[in-house]
């Protein structure tokens, strides 16, 4: 083969292998570190970069995306002198290449060192309890540590956070016996107040109920009395419009008499002192009736002469004679209706249904003559 050509060839290879080593492409979210015969020259950024070939070579390639890192299960002694096992989950992102590269030599184990000691030492001040129930306030904490500790580094920590935090197995027991007490608890009281409540609703319904039953039956006695009392003074009334005779008067009130008695309660009723009085005015009253008799021949006369006269023959009271059986008849009834009141009373009230009953006009006392 011709010495020419293979020389060409040779320097074809040696410019292809340079060309290629001076060429460096940085992929999107990458930096490369460049160093110069050993000494950091720079930092290559994303795309087409060119270096010096043989001279340059990349240190280290970085990702500056941000990254998760979580740590494994780390023993934790709390305030009082329990071991609790706790996992972090750290988030955090490469803001300097070159500081990452050169400034620590591994930094992900720095920072699970850092996060592990700083760990111990907050969970140290706090109990059990409030291990449990502060995550907020470690993880602020500890991000607070982390981020002025790894600024140097290059590193800017974004998120720190407790993923889990287990207490022994005896320690999860009693907890739960805890909780379950707790919750009989609140059961228990949310019970009771549901009774009380209960309560308190059923005697508002009730003493409500009871109120408006008496303002029904007190509003019911009002209407009752005040319809009786219109009844009253309507019967009133229509007495004295009529102009009633007390004869009617007497007859009305031996007429309720016998409804004193009419109650199977009753075992005594008691008659008042006006029955005699009335007794002796009915009985004065049929008596009068009874021995008028027809009238006489005179009396007839004079009828006839006041009608003519244009009088009339009901406004003349018929005079008796004081020797006529009439009183005798009214003191003999009066003594008998205070010797035996109901019988005086039955047989009062049949005579008034018979002089009240309307009587056949007898011949030459027709008003029409």
């Amino acid at each position: 083969m011709d010495p020419v050509v293979v020389l060409t060839l040779v320097a074809a290879i040696v410019v292809v292998f340079l060309v290629a080593s001076a060429v460096r492409i940085v992929p999107q979210a990458r930096r490369y570190n460049i160093e110069r015969f050993g000494r950091y020259r720079r930092t290559l950024q994303p795309g087409l970069n060119l270096v010096l070939p043989v001279a340059d070579r990349v240190n280290t390639k970085l990702d500056v995306r941000e990254q998760v890192y979580s740590s494994d299960p780390r023993p934790v002694i709390t305030e009082d002198n329990l071991v609790v096992n706790i996992d972090t989950v750290l988030y955090y992102q490469i803001t300097d290449p070159r500081a990452a590269a050169y400034e620590v030599a591994d930094y992900l184990q720095a920072i699970d060192q850092l996060t592990v000691t700083t760990l111990r030492n907050v969970i140290g001040s706090m109990d059990l309890e409030e291990t449990l129930t502060s995550r907020e306030e470690i993880n602020s904490r500890l991000r607070a540590v982390l981020d002025d500790a790894t600024g140097k580094w290059g590193i800017r920590v974004n998120r720190v956070e407790i993923k889990a935090i287990d207490p022994p197995a005896t320690i999860k027991e009693a907890m739960e016996k805890q909780m379950r007490a707790e919750r009989d608890k609140r059961a228990a009281i949310l019970h009771a107040e549901g009774e009380r409540q209960a309560k308190i609703l059923t005697a508002e319904g009730t003493k409500q109920k009871d109120i408006l039953e008496a303002q029904g039956t007190q509003q019911a006695m009002i209407l009752r009395a005040d319809g009786e009392a219109k009844a009253v003074e309507l019967v009133f009334q229509a007495v004295h419009r009529n102009n009633a005779d007390p004869k009617v008067l007497a007859y009305k009130y031996l007429e309720t008499l016998p409804h004193l008695a009419s109650s199977d309660n009753n075992t005594f009723w008691v008659i008042p002192g006006e029955l005699t009085e009335a007794v002796r005015t009915v009985t004065s009253a049929f008596g009068d009736q009874a021995t008028a008799g027809p009238p006489k021949p005179a009396q007839t006369e004079e009828a006839a002469t006041a009608d003519a006269d244009g009088t009339s023959h009901e406004s003349r009271i018929p005079e008796l004679d004081a020797g006529s059986t009439v009183s005798l008849d009214a003191a003999t009834a009066a003594d008998e209706a205070e010797k035996e009141a109901a019988a005086a009373v039955s047989d009062a009230k049949a005579e008034a249904e018979a002089a009240m009953s309307p009587q056949v006009p007898r011949r030459g006392q027709t008003s029409g003559d």
